[in-house]
């Protein structure tokens, strides 16, 4: 099938500025519904990466995503999440957005475009064959991200990507390829939009499944993650109330002796 960029085609809406706000969001949302719906064809993909990605993990390795825009935003903030969520050290799971930190927050639109510097953001944190990298790229056609798996490859690094057009270049230089087709955008070419919310649960798929797989969750619970302030503490609390069916003042004493809810419990069990 040759390859065509169904996230620049034109929208299935039209004059748009003549709609009313409940005729937008109803349009967006029917559209939010179409990438809930790419993501669930793909599971099988997504399923075989994240099995990779715990292999890697195992090995001692760690989880890139590299991306730019709004791709590379959205590894960022995955990566991110994982130590407050799982107790990871920050260096597990890694985001790397074309133009760096800068772009997390400024447009930095021609950072994309050069091929080679992904491969130099990652050579900065040591990448090597231990390791999984994530290219996130909605096109599949941006340079920084189909550069940068193209030099994984050619170094013995596995990769893996997430795109939104069947058959990109980007998938070409990837060994667990995620193609999530959720066709044209509300507005058109913007990809921040289905493209991003499909991208978005993915990731949550893979962070989520992978620590789960490595033993960070108990029964639903977050038993690793930061008592960085009052919400997780009061959280944390309840986890150690409802573990071990001691008190309040009791789970908070350990708590504050242990640092971490797991830690707490065990400690409570093996008294």
């Amino acid at each position: 099938m040759a390859f065509e960029i169904i996230t620049e085609k034109d929208s299935h809406y039209d004059t748009l500025e003549t709609k009313s706000v409940h005729e937008l969001i109803s349009g967006i949302h029917q559209e939010d519904k179409v990438a809930v719906d790419a993501v669930g064809k793909v599971l099988p993909q997504i399923e075989q990466l994240i099995k990779k990605v715990v292999v890697q993990f195992k090995n001692g390795g760690r989880l890139f995503y590299i991306g730019a825009g709004t791709s590379g935003r959205l590894g960022v903030l995955d990566a991110s999440e994982c130590p407050p969520t799982f107790g990871t050290p920050p260096e597990k799971v890694i985001g790397i957005v074309a133009g760096g930190d800068m772009a997390l927050r400024n447009s930095i639109e021609d950072a994309e475009d050069d091929p080679q510097q992904a491969w130099n953001d990652l050579n900065e944190k040591q990448v090597g064959p231990k390791d999984f990298v994530v290219g996130i790229a909605a096109s599949g056609t941006t340079p920084y991200v189909v550069g940068g798996l193209k030099q994984c490859q050619q170094h013995g690094i596995p990769t893996g990507c997430i795109t939104c057009n069947r058959n990109a270049p980007l998938a070409k230089v990837s060994d667990y390829p995620i193609e999530v087709i959720v066709g044209p955008e509300f507005l058109t070419g913007s990809s921040r939009m289905k493209a991003g919310t499909a991208q978005k649960l993915i990731l949550n798929m893979i962070t989520t499944s992978t620590m789960i797989q490595l033993g960070r969750v108990k029964g639903n619970k977050m038993v690793d993650m930061q008592l960085s302030n009052t919400k997780l503490l009061g959280r944390a609390e309840r986890m150690v109330m409802e573990a071990t069916g001691i008190t309040q003042k009791e789970a908070q004493d350990l708590l504050q002796q242990h640092g971490n809810v797991r830690l707490a419990i065990s400690a409570h069990q093996n008294r």
